[in-house]
């Protein structure tokens, strides 16, 4: 299979390492010079819980793939949410006519934007479970111990041979399976993004330290709350948080059950090993965040279905207060979310 990876992102690079040292013909298309740079001249190197390896890969700048030559039977648009529309564009441009597939790689819930460029018929979901880590140019890792790492689906709920090959294929890199249910799936994660995401962002700390230390661990459990609340309004079955059914983390924000999920949400870092959220290294390499698409979505889609979310519109408030590269990260900084806990 032929694949394009638009967007060698920490993510992008270790799916498209592992894919290429199974045997896979992939190419990784990025808009960082000096990651592609790094790529080309020394190859991809990957660490962490994949293991330690250099992996010839075949990498291109964006300015580049006017030399792709033969169309890819399959694209992952795996670029922050803000790109997706261009991205989208793009791979399409490249991809196999009329059966190519275009898989939605990315964090937040942009399925629907991204058929709205290639058509829904030839769309995939593709939930990413895993966690990944890229602080300099050429070197991704791997940074979760977990035995399922992407939940693949139709729009539709129909179980596909296509997802089937796709989850067969993801199977080189962590343990994949199709789901029927996306849009559950979807919002499951979206609550995970929301929670450690701008919490990492704000304070600098971890992934473990944001599901375990008591600050940011109660500030989660109310996020998660009002993102499972609006999903559910909007019609999905929310699949399980951290293992944690979600109606749980509903009624611990509102004082029922609360020590054990807790202490649920802080027994479940033993599946991480180490790592930072996405937009904590977003926010170490003075990059823009995703939080209008990731709280910000909860929000809008809260307008949209009558339920209040006031924990998530302080987060994005906080984060864009701080304008784009301009964040610090500092525990403090959390501080102004404390006065939305109840007392």
């Amino acid at each position: 299979m032929r694949i394009g990876i638009i967007g060698a992102g920490a993510v992008g690079s270790v799916v498209g390492g592992l894919l290429t040292r199974a045997g896979e013909d992939v190419t990784l298309i990025d808009q960082w010079p000096e990651h592609v740079e790094a790529m080309k001249q020394r190859g991809l190197r990957l660490s962490g819980t994949c293991g330690d390896h250099v992996i010839p890969v075949k990498a291109l700048h964006i300015h580049e793939a006017q030399s792709i030559g033969e169309p890819f039977d399959a694209v992952f648009i795996a670029v922050k949410s803000y790109d997706t529309e261009w991205a989208t564009s793009l791979g399409l441009a490249y991809l196999k006519q009329p059966d190519g597939v275009v898989v939605d790689f990315q964090n937040g819930i942009n399925d629907d934007r991204v058929a709205a460029v290639a058509g829904r018929e030839r769309c995939l979901g593709c939930v990413i479970t895993i966690g990944c880590g890229l602080y300099e140019p050429g070197h991704a890792m791997r940074t979760d111990r977990g035995a399922v790492g992407f939940k693949i689906g139709e729009h539709d709920g129909a179980e596909s041979e296509r997802a089937r090959a796709l989850a067969r294929l993801m199977d080189h890199v962590a343990g994949a399976k199709v789901t029927t249910n996306l849009w559950g799936e979807r919002w499951s994660k979206l609550a995970v993004n929301c929670m450690a995401n701008p919490l990492a962002g704000l304070s600098g700390l971890g992934s473990a330290e944001v599901r375990s230390e008591p600050v940011p661990q109660r500030i989660a459990i109310h996020v998660a709350a009002e993102v499972i609340l609006v999903g559910r309004a909007s019609g999905h079955e929310v699949e399980p948080i951290y293992g944690i059914a979600a109606p749980r983390f509903v009624d611990a924000a509102r004082g029922r059950g609360l020590a054990e999920v807790q202490a649920e949400m802080a027994a479940s870092v033993k599946f991480l090993a180490g790592g930072r959220p996405s937009m904590l290294q977003d926010v170490m390499k003075g990059r823009r965040t995703e939080i209008e698409h990731l709280n910000g979505y909860v929000s809008a889609q809260g307008r949209k279905v009558g339920v209040a979310t006031p924990m998530n519109d302080a987060v994005v408030r906080v984060v864009l207060s701080h304008g784009v590269g301009r964040l610090r990260p500092d525990p403090k900084n959390l501080e102004p979310l404390l006065a939305h806990l109840p007392k």
